[in-house]
């Protein structure tokens, strides 16, 4: 028998089901710095609830608050796929999975803010439901959020096989437009944030339709889906306005350049895209110096 010592596999260092593991039980930073941003924003609420900082109408901020941030989430986890295959960084996909789950449960407790800000008065908010369009659309997009977290264990992915998972999964795209309709909604005047999320949620969406009809964009095909997509934002922040206010399209075109009035939604989502471009080709040169 050989005197030489037989190496065995290190031990978990930590259960493989918390949210900061990778799947052999090792402590994932990347895992572990995205579990503590998504959770912030709720000890955020909970801190200005308990210190009783959140205005004069608490519970409509922090429906509000909540809604800002579930919708936030949900374009960031349909960022992760496409920032993966741009950036070449395949750990992101462990992310995904926690990123999504958050979105439900932000929803969730989107609505139980709001029946809270009903004063609990249960057939009220299911008659406000059905009556109300914008909280019609985001019941609808809370029950597809729903039914995608109760299919995201890999138990689930076993059973449903996986070409019936991804074609469930692919739900997100209408769920995550019925989300950005309910936001447009809900706001009285100001809708410069859902237009900023809908321009990047245009980025991500045709970055997947070059993605699926050609093949992974490169350099020059990441800087069109850039100026498309900040295209696509400014026209609908033109469109919006000029059919609810009586303001001209020149007026609305000049307003694009006027930055002492404050950065439009087009200029933040071109700077984005941009973004991606130029990080996409520092990591092709760090690849290639790599290989």
């Amino acid at each position: 028998m050989s005197s030489a010592t037989v190496r065995r596999p290190a031990a978990s260092v930590f259960p493989r089901h918390l949210p900061w593991t990778d799947r052999a039980g090792r402590l994932s930073r990347l895992k572990l710095a995205v579990f503590l941003a998504l959770l912030a924003p709720a000890l955020l609420l909970l801190a200005d609830a308990l210190a009783g900082t959140l205005g004069a109408r608490p519970w409509d901020a922090a429906v509000h608050r909540v809604g800002w941030w579930t919708t936030l989430f949900l374009i960031a986890s349909l960022a992760v796929t496409p920032l993966r295959r741009a950036l070449r960084w395949g750990e992101l996909m462990s992310i995904r999975r926690m990123v999504g789950v958050t979105v439900f449960f932000g929803a969730v407790l989107h609505l139980v803010l709001y029946a809270g800000q009903q004063a609990w008065d249960l057939p009220k908010v299911a008659s406000e439901i059905v009556l109300r369009f914008y909280l019609t659309i985001g019941f609808v997009a809370l029950l597809g959020l729903g039914a995608l977290a109760a299919t995201s264990t890999d138990g689930m992915v076993r059973r449903l096989g996986g070409p019936r998972w991804q074609k469930l999964h692919k739900l997100v795209y209408p769920i995550a437009l019925l989300a950005l309709v309910h936001f447009f909604l809900q706001v009285k005047n100001d809708v410069t944030e859902p237009l900023l999320f809908s321009g990047l949620f245009a980025w991500l969406m045709l970055y997947r339709v070059w993605n699926w009809k050609i093949g992974a964009p490169g350099t020059a095909t990441l800087s069109a889906l850039a100026l498309l997509s900040a295209t696509l934002t400014a026209g609908l922040e033109i469109v919006i306005i000029t059919l609810k206010y009586p303001v001209s399209v020149a007026t609305m075109l000049e307003a694009q350049f006027d930055f002492a009035a404050g950065i439009r939604p087009v200029w933040w989502v071109l700077a984005a895209g941009l973004a991606v471009v130029v990080l996409a080709e520092v990591r092709r040169r760090q690849k290639a110096r790599t290989a």
